[in-house]
């Protein structure tokens, strides 16, 4: 875990050097310590340092959240974004943001932060929902992937249809959403998140032992004392919270809760979710301040969603040719 830790930080500190204005290490060692009121300052205080903690949240909101799937569902493949939970947090935002176009007085509620999660999570929290009473019809995993895929689908078509109600300035707001972006938050998003991760946490940690004991079955589970409905249901509840956040802020980030569960195991050595949950926290981080320090290098900066997609689609290749190869 030191080395992970360590290789988060020397990313963060990349990611600080990263961006259109250049900025030499005494001025930044300045506006740090808060010994220098400029430009340099503004730009570190409030524009990179707050996109680098949304990053680091949002990556690990996303990897304790595809850790803990992956073993509700028993299922190497099973994340937010794959079983369309992003899908439909990313619906109820643009509900919202439809109906502030329609309703009167109601575009405080799209322009506020808790009204944006309150619309995610309520979409995830709808999606979330279906995903469960399908895994406990359908036994087998390949079929309750295609169904979450084609869950995503069916919401990706009813996005598409408020897209063509809404006006152009928030199409095109809804559009820059979309593609998926750690930029834009103030302190303010970033303390909202914050604290949605702290409550995902506390429940990932809680269930951790529950979660190990699943991994082996509901027969398993049973003989060992777990409720293995209830540990579900906190579960899933804690990363509808996480995820709903995540997508309000920084749209449908992909990848990221497929990716790092595995990265985690395969580093640290084992399966336990007393280890893989803060390691995957550790390793969903990197790959998101790794994502967004990719996003920065060129001049017009990048959609962070297909800088991430970069990291996390070679990887999950050769994790199917190992599998395919076993």
């Amino acid at each position: 875990a030191a080395w992970a830790l360590t290789l988060l930080i020397l990313l963060i500190v990349l990611d600080l050097f990263t961006g259109s204005a250049d900025i030499g290490i005494r001025d930044m060692l300045h506006a740090l310590t808060g010994g220098i009121d400029g430009i340099s300052s503004v730009i570190l205080l409030r524009l990179r340092l707050p996109r680098i903690v949304t990053a680091v949240i949002a990556g690990s909101a996303l990897a304790i959240s595809g850790a803990q799937m992956q073993a509700i569902f028993r299922n190497p493949l099973a994340d937010p974004h794959i079983l369309g939970i992003s899908a439909g947090a990313g619906t109820g935002v643009a509900a919202l943001t439809l109906m502030a176009g329609i309703l009167p007085h109601s575009g405080w509620l799209a322009s506020s932060g808790i009204g944006m999660t309150l619309a995610a999570a309520l979409g995830a929290g709808c999606i979330s929902m279906v995903i469960m009473w399908i895994a406990t019809r359908v036994r087998q995993a390949s079929a309750l992937l295609i169904t979450g895929v084609m869950i995503g689908f069916v919401m990706s078509a009813l996005t598409s249809i408020m897209e063509y109600q809404a006006d152009e300035s928030r199409l095109k707001a809804f559009w820059s959403w979309s593609a998926g972006s750690f930029s834009g938050n103030s302190w303010n998003e970033a303390a909202i998140m914050a604290s949605t991760l702290v409550i995902g946490i506390v429940i990932a940690i809680s269930r951790s032992k529950a979660l190990s004991v699943l991994l082996f079955g509901d027969d398993y589970a049973a003989a060992a004392g777990v409720n293995a409905k209830r540990t579900r249901s906190m579960s899933m509840l804690g990363c509808c919270i996480m995820t709903g956040t995540v997508t309000a802020f920084c749209g449908p980030i992909g990848f990221v809760g497929i990716v790092a569960p595995h990265a985690a195991r395969l580093l640290s050595g084992r399966s336990s979710m007393q280890t893989v949950l803060p390691m995957s926290l550790l390793t969903g981080a990197s790959i998101s301040v790794a994502g967004d320090f990719l996003s920065q290098l060129p001049d017009s900066p990048l959609p962070v969603g297909s800088t991430i997609a970069i990291i996390g689609i070679p990887f999950i290749f050769m994790m199917l040719y190992k599998s395919s190869v076993r």
